[in-house]
């Protein structure tokens, strides 16, 4: 079945100049970023800070309590190289989804910025950043989304208005399975790029391998996608003596094929013939090259921006902040808390 809908225009977007800079201050988990774009939306330098646990995963306090440590530090460092106050239109951030405890770190240092320097604030959806982003960037009207990180995976498409997900994770994101698994090897996090460093290493020198005796779950289900099966069948592989960089290109290839599959399926439900990927793990090159290759297939086309936007950062909310200040209004105060878990499809869709 296709369904019609109008598609927002990037051109529309760029045409309008908001005579400004937009900061763009990003908590949602792991890092903390402040990032702006200009009056015409092209992004600037994010200065980030990351949590990265010597052991275990991501504890949502501890997390807080960097972001809190590093927040004056990387605003003084952005405002030294990169930005004038006297030059920003506004302050948004990471409204939700996300860690309760960061997001309040982020939020608590947007409206104080805000009102110090007497500008609109605008919380904006994390998710629907990543998608903007890789809109303005990569010149594409009106993709299928795969949103694939650490806390999330997600296939995404616009439809009456809003990013309507068609299909996600029932489980785990695919970022954090990747997490776990290194994990487990003794891989501190992330573990994602470890992983893929070792699955290439085995093509290399296996470029015959195949997939006999590394079989994992299948982890489509319907329009949803479930990894906790593939995590504990690659974890039981690796106890079974199966080398570790084989396990990890057996991992990949499935997880990956599983995403590729439900995003392909979105594709043809809601008649889009542009691929769009988002957030930390769409920096895997196998994932793009996956991607590129179904998309080619269908006669359509896959994009990707840098892989600097790709990553959590300040400058894709930045690009939402703008876009939510041009076509809609800004967040009242008593409006500004955050939303750990809000949807993708809460946010409505202004820009055309």
């Amino acid at each position: 079945m296709v369904i019609a809908t109008s598609a927002p225009s990037c051109e529309a977007n760029r045409s309008r100049d908001l005579g400004g800079v937009v900061i763009g201050i990003e908590s949602t988990a792991h890092t903390f970023s402040i990032g702006w774009v200009d009056g015409v939306g092209v992004p600037g330098k994010s200065v980030s800070a990351f949590v990265r646990p010597v052991e275990g995963g991501i504890h949502p306090r501890e997390a807080a309590d960097h972001h809190a440590q590093h927040a004056g530090g990387i605003l003084r460092e952005l405002l030294s190289d990169e930005v004038v106050l006297s030059d920003v239109k506004a302050i948004a951030f990471s409204q939700g989804p996300g860690l309760g405890p960061c997001l309040r770190i982020g939020a608590s240092v947007a409206r104080s910025l805000a009102f110090q320097i007497d500008v609109p604030l605008i919380g904006v959806n994390h998710c629907v950043a990543h998608i903007e982003v890789g809109r303005e960037r990569c010149d594409c009207d009106d993709p299928v989304l795969l949103y694939a990180s650490g806390g999330n995976t997600q296939v995404i498409a616009r439809l009456d208005g809003r990013y309507r997900v068609l299909g996600e994770t029932l489980d785990i994101g695919i970022g954090n399975m990747l997490d776990k698994f290194a994990r487990a090897q003794g891989i501190p996090f992330p573990g994602g790029p470890k992983v893929e460093k070792l699955a290439m290493e085995w093509l290399s020198e296996n470029p015959d391998s195949t997939l006999d005796g590394l079989e994992l779950p299948y982890a489509v289900q319907g329009m949803d996608l479930a990894f906790s099966g593939l995590l504990s069948a690659a974890l039981n592989l690796v106890e079974k003596g199966m080398p570790l960089p084989a396990v990890c290109w057996s991992l990949q290839e499935h997880a990956f094929a599983a995403c590729v599959e439900v995003a392909e399926r979105a594709m043809a439900h809601a008649g889009k013939s542009e691929l769009l990927l988002g957030g930390g793990v769409a920096c895997n090159d196998k994932l793009r090259a996956m991607c590129a290759g179904m998309a080619s297939s269908r006669g359509g086309s896959s994009h990707v921006p840098e892989k600097f936007l790709c990553v959590d950062n300040g400058s894709m909310i930045a690009t939402l902040g703008r876009l939510q200040l041009l076509w809609g209004s800004p967040t009242a105060l008593d409006e500004s808390g955050v939303k750990q878990d809000l949807r993708t499809d809460e946010t409505p869709i202004l820009w055309n």
